[in-house]
């Protein structure tokens, strides 16, 4: 079986999809040596930055992952996201696929949109509908290219990902699509993900994002379905009782500029950190080095982040909409994430309480492990077989 997966987010993406592309596909080459993968990617031109800026290196990390691999190879399309989103969904052209692939039997889209694919049988993941959800958090023209793009990708696609429970009922009530032809396959939280211990390695992530000694952390790209203003709001009530600072970590994404303004206006300039976007291997020290993680999400589709953090030991605090209650379980603290009162006390009783605090610990390492990519390729592989 030949199987075509759209690499192009891999490549540009530091985080989010990119990240969720390149864990799948490393797990997806370690599991088969039997079948053949082509990855297709966009490469020239400035990589779109959602979800944070790619590194200089991403795109050589990205190709590492398939060089060497008998069964698998990177091909490149001199032409730039947009020049593709152009041919595929106004032009109609299935030039990418029909001409560079070589022919496949079944081709994977894990970034929302599907292109005119004409002789192989397809795969698209939807990872979440925040466009429709939470329109007011995205960024009018994203809103619009996915409104325009997403729903005609899901009518044509021969199956349908979702990335949870949560996000498989909004593909079905609002998009209107046959339960049958949507499956979840749940992301996974990769080995790294530990607590570490090595002081050295602590000691050069704290100087490399200059954090400070103790610190609540929040991670994720800088947009309004993250919720960060009202974090911020939450951190004002029970800064002076808690005696830390709180370091927001994440690239830049879309209508952000309110969240920087809300620290001006409260007074918290040195308070609350900014690092950027974290590189992926200096994730789990700074999750490790945090006293508290909080992830306040207005709209998640699966959330990452939270899971991450109980698998390097951290407790959580998170919102109880979407797909979060799903994928933290009993592990975390759930509040609702429009009321900032009820965040600084679910905030204040996970650093006070330390009974509290070990027993989400000691439930997050659990249902951690419960995620893995492993787990995730294995299900996925079989859907490509049962789709071919």
């Amino acid at each position: 079986m030949r199987i075509g997966i759209d690499y192009t987010s891999a490549v540009n993406q530091g985080a989010g999809i990119g990240r969720y592309t390149r864990q799948l596909v490393r797990a997806l080459l370690a599991l088969d040596a039997q079948d053949e993968y082509v990855f297709l990617a966009a490469t020239s031109g400035k990589p779109v930055p959602v979800g944070g800026a790619a590194p200089e290196s991403q795109s050589r990390s990205a190709s590492f992952d398939i060089q060497g691999r008998p069964n698998a190879c990177l091909v490149t399309l001199p032409l730039s996201e947009r020049a593709l989103t152009i041919l595929w969904h106004r032009m109609h052209l299935p030039l990418w696929v029909e001409l560079f692939s070589g022919g496949l039997d079944v081709f994977h889209s894990p970034d929302f949109a599907l292109p005119p694919v004409r002789r192989a049988r397809t795969l698209l993941t939807v990872h979440d509908l925040s466009f429709m959800r939470v329109p007011e958090c995205s960024a009018p023209s994203l809103r619009d290219y996915l409104l325009r793009v997403v729903p005609p990708s899901v009518r044509r696609a021969d199956v349908v990902l979702a990335d949870s429970e949560s996000t498989r009922h909004d593909v079905i009530e609002l998009l209107g699509v046959s339960p049958d032809r949507v499956h979840v396959i749940y992301p996974g939280v990769d080995e790294n993900f530990r607590r570490v211990q090595e002081a050295t390695v602590l000691a050069a992530v704290r100087r490399r994002y200059r954090l400070p000694e103790r610190f609540v952390l929040s991670v994720g790209t800088l947009q309004p379905r993250k919720n960060l203003q009202r974090l911020i709001e939450a951190y004002a009530q029970i800064r002076a009782d808690i005696g830390m600072k709180l370091v927001i970590a994440g690239g830049t994404g879309w209508l952000y500029e309110g969240i920087f303004r809300r620290v001006e206006e409260l007074g918290l300039q040195g308070e609350v950190c900014f690092p950027g976007y974290v590189a992926d291997e200096d994730l789990p020290a700074l999750y490790s080095l945090a006293d508290l993680f909080v992830f306040p999400s207005l709209y998640e589709g699966f959330g990452l982040p939270p899971l991450e953090a109980m698998a390097c030991g951290t407790p959580v605090v998170t919102s109880d909409v979407s797909s979060l209650p799903e994928v933290v379980g009993y592990a975390a603290l759930m509040v609702d994430p429009h009321d900032a009162g009820a965040l600084a006390d679910a905030m204040r009783r996970m650093l006070d309480e330390p009974s509290l605090r070990g027993t989400m610990v000691q439930r997050g390492l659990v249902q951690a492990r419960g995620f893995t990519w492993s787990r995730a390729a294995e299900e996925l592989l079989h859907l490509y077989r049962e789709v071919a």
